[in-house]
């Protein structure tokens, strides 16, 4: 393998690996002060254990997504070094941002809501959590305005053949942001919702099988009711900003619109791909038999049934004509010097992952509600079947984010910065023009290291996790003469009695 394929293997394997804990986070956040906001309106014990419980896991998650997100930005360095070049003068301002402004807020107040338990006033402690939440999504933000400038380039002009920034609000309110970033949100509240949901279901059956009836299972079913709740409206928000997106696809992306459909051949009307069998790696399609829904891929790039969306075979000579048929002769390109260009995505990655994205996500809900139906009125299904359904629902969204992230960013090659239809002539890189001047043996140290490290830290987060799930409530909520909050009272009418 040469430095380019090395490289992207790299770069795909801790970049997938990072974004596992990355809507978890956004997601678990929000929902963490939810629980807290209720336990300090109502009193509530209940909302207190979860807000504890649920608290715990987020903060292990969180450390995790710290430790993994580091290397994203050294890997710009040592593997990308020419793309950082010609991205830097407009990547500077909103990485900067997230950096200075969103994880300065992020770990300030999270610093606070950890150590604050016993110190700070109820409210203010409440503030604190609300403060980490909220600047999680700010943190999305930037980062998704970054990206969505690698795939719809706005707000700079030319200059020594480098991009260089005029507006940073046009690439803040890019509208590929403006789709991408509610799309994301919904994700990890997909992703924080099942993760509820499965745990929670998983300590109910546990429960059930030992005899246990106490009060401890209204937290249970409290998180599952919540958890059930979120996942269902997170998907129907991912359906409406998918949508969006689709349409910004079709304008900004054609050929990533046809790679997702793997749609050879111009149609007009459109049909929708919604299976197939055969080799879609073929771009002339001659072994492939779908099975499709007339007229709905025109609905979803245009809004209306009769609008023409082209296929590869046409748009391939459109790209050459206007990108050029060949790669420069440069050294630097290595294999690729003096090659034709081929600017057909990997059909099979695009394809299917579109499709797996759609489909984990719908998994995911339906599990949620499938577990809340299966537990109604204190019921608890007593079959082993129960805690793989449960523990199944949460990988669903998990492998859902994934796979529309490696979709997203598969569909767009070969370049690494994608051409904007309608924008300033030249902004656009060829990813086998990124990379960095290493040799292979170098990137390959990096990559089997870094994999090694991120396998254990994957081990790590593993084991800490599973150990406080098992744990359960009794395993972080402190003596309950205690008030956390930091008034200090003995509290004996508590709502929920729980063994210490």
């Amino acid at each position: 393998m040469d430095v380019l394929d090395l490289a992207r293997w790299q770069f795909g394997i801790t970049t997938v690996y990072h974004f596992l804990m990355v809507p978890l986070t956004i997601g678990l956040s929000l929902l963490v002060a939810t629980m807290q906001t209720a336990w300090v309106r109502t009193g509530d014990r209940r909302y207190l254990a979860m807000t504890r419980f649920w608290g715990k896991l987020l903060l292990i998650n969180f450390a995790m997504g710290v430790v993994t997100g580091i290397v994203q930005e050294f890997q710009f360095g040592m593997t990308w070094s020419a793309y950082s070049r010609f991205v830097g003068d407009v990547f500077g301002a909103p990485l900067a941002m997230e950096g200075l402004v969103a994880f300065f807020v992020e770990s300030t107040f999270l610093g606070l809501w950890i150590f604050g338990w016993d110190r700070l006033p109820k409210k203010v402690h409440l503030a604190c959590v609300w403060a980490f939440s909220l600047a999680t999504i700010a943190s999305a933000y930037f980062i998704l305005a970054a990206n969505s400038w690698m795939q719809h380039p706005v707000g700079v002009e030319m200059a020594d053949g480098r991009p260089r920034l005029t507006s940073i609000w046009a690439v803040l309110g890019n509208s590929t942001v403006l789709a991408a970033f509610p799309h994301t949100v919904f994700g990890a509240f997909a992703v924080a919702g099942a993760f509820l949901v499965g745990i929670a279901a998983w300590h109910l059956w546990r429960r059930a099988e030992e005899g246990r009836a106490d009060e401890e299972g209204a937290v249970w079913r409290a998180s599952v009711k919540l958890g059930t709740w979120v996942g269902v409206a997170a998907f129907a928000g991912l359906a409406v900003s998918g949508d969006l997106q689709g349409k910004l696809m079709f304008e900004q992306q054609p050929m990533k619109m046809a790679a997702a459909e793997a749609l050879c051949h111009t149609e007009r009307p459109a049909s929708f791909s919604v299976f197939a069998v055969g080799d879609v790696s073929r771009p002339d399609c001659e072994d492939v038999k779908s099975v499709t829904v007339p007229a709905l891929l025109s609905f979803l790039a245009h809004g209306d049934f009769s609008t023409e969306v082209k296929g590869i075979e046409e748009l391939v000579p459109l790209y050459q004509e206007r990108y050029g048929a060949n790669y420069p002769v440069d050294e630097r390109l290595g294999e690729l010097s003096g090659q034709p260009i081929d600017y057909v995505p990997n059909l099979p990655v695009t394809y299917w992952g579109f499709r797996l994205m759609i489909g984990f996500g719908a998994a995911g809900a339906a599990a949620g509600v499938l577990v809340l139906w299966l537990t109604r009125g204190g019921r608890v299904p007593r079959g082993r079947w129960f805690p793989w359904l449960a523990l199944g629902g949460v990988a669903a969204p998990f492998l859902g984010n994934s796979s529309g992230w490696i979709f997203t960013e598969m569909g767009r090659q070969p370049f690494v910065v994608v051409p904007n239809p309608g924008g300033v002539d030249g902004v656009w890189m060829f990813t086998a023009r990124a990379v960095s001047s290493s040799t292979p043996g170098e990137v390959l140290t990096s990559l089997i290291s870094l994999t090694l490290v991120y396998g254990v830290l994957a081990v790590v987060e593993g084991f800490l996790i599973r150990r406080y799930v098992r744990a359960g409530v009794a395993g972080v909520l402190p003596d309950r003469t205690g008030d956390p909050g930091g008034t200090g009272e003995k509290k004996d009418d508590d709502v929920l009695s729980f063994a210490y």
